[in-house]
């Protein structure tokens, strides 16, 4: 399934550590933080584009930090390769944008009618 960003820009990569840091606190607090609970637009993009480089996943993420929109299973994959090789802090960051994919999946499926 197609996701798409409503963002035109990525943000900084301040504002990306800034507001990861921020959803995945928010999220520890709780018992069972809800779906909808994710990194805003412009941060996946801008996580996006802090991973993005010649190899197949970072293509996948390159794509997507330009255009804003990718299937949902290859982001998903494309994440998953690059948490292999991150950081932890990396890891943590990709993981928020496996978040927010699982978002917009939520939100398709329950806004059809």
């Amino acid at each position: 399934m197609k996701v798409q960003c409503r963002a035109n820009a990525p943000a900084s990569d301040l504002t990306v550590l800034g507001e990861t840091a921020e959803v995945l606190t928010t999220r520890g607090a709780m018992a069972s933080a809800p779906v909808t609970l994710a990194v805003s637009d412009r941060v996946a993009l801008g996580i996006a584009t802090m991973f993005r480089s010649s190899t197949p996943s970072g293509q996948v993420l390159d794509r997507f930090s330009r255009t804003g929109t990718a299937d949902s299973a290859e982001l998903l994959d494309a994440v998953r390769t690059e948490q292999g090789y991150a950081s932890a802090e990396g890891h943590a960051v990709l993981h928020c944008l496996a978040g927010w994919v699982r978002k917009q999946l939520y939100l398709k499926t329950t806004t059809r009618v």
